[in-house]
């Protein structure tokens, strides 16, 4: 399987409806490394290493969210698989 690396940014409302914690619910359940954090302007930054059909699916689950978030936006940028990453974690 190909390695891809994915660096999104989702906008909307998606703080305070648990964003983070079910996106590292999906992240691990789908075998992926990376982190996930809530920015100052309201956004939710993530980067996902992995699979490719497995970061195309949590792009996918990115795009709605868990329940009460309201994503307007999931901005992709494609970078170099590093293989840095040991789990997927919350930074704060």
């Amino acid at each position: 399987m190909d390695k891809v690396r994915a660096h999104v940014y989702i906008s909307g409302f998606v703080q305070g409806v648990f964003f983070r914690s079910n996106t590292r619910k999906m992240a691990l359940k789908l075998g992926l490394r990376g982190w996930v954090r809530n920015l100052w302007d309201g956004r939710v930054e993530a980067i996902f290493e992995g699979d490719r059909d497995k970061v195309l699916e949590i792009l996918l689950w990115c795009k709605t969210g868990p329940p009460n978030a309201q994503v307007e936006n999931v901005d992709i940028k494609w970078e170099k698989y590093e293989g840095n990453f040991k789990n997927f974690e919350i930074l704060y």
